[in-house]
């Protein structure tokens, strides 16, 4: 089992800044491929950026390109997503999940189903 915690969450100017984390206990935090899933009211949950075991390589899908950042730390067992010139379609609840290690190299990292764990979500709001 793996329990997954964020946490930094909060209200945010268009514009501005905001980094969210991810603190992750149980089975060995370095073998998962670890990403961020974000969910607006009334929509699906949708993906938005995955991190490979090492944290040498990065996806993001096309709207964060250039605005976000994911970055892991092993040693803290933790995940980053940095976000930066946010949208008021940023607005979401963002959640961190965990999955087998090699989901990264896969056409799938992009699934919900590919991930096995995932915390409890931390609310992100833009203001216009």
């Amino acid at each position: 089992q793996v329990q997954l915690v964020e946490s930094g969450g909060g209200l945010v100017q268009a514009g501005g800044s905001l980094r969210v984390s991810c603190a992750a206990s149980g089975r060995p935090f370095s073998s998962f491929t670890m990403a961020w899933f974000r969910q607006a009211p009334g929509k699906e949950r949708e993906f938005v950026t995955t991190i490979s075991v090492s944290g040498d390589s990065t996806r993001y899908v096309d709207s964060v390109k250039g605005r976000f950042t994911i970055s892991r730390d092993n040693a803290k067992n933790t995940v980053y997503l940095q976000m930066s010139s946010l949208k008021p379609e940023d607005t979401a609840v963002y959640y961190c999940a965990a999955g087998r290690g090699g989901i990264y190299y896969t056409g799938s990292y992009d699934l919900l189903n590919s991930y096995d764990y995932w915390g409890q979500g931390t609310q992100v709001t833009v203001s216009s």
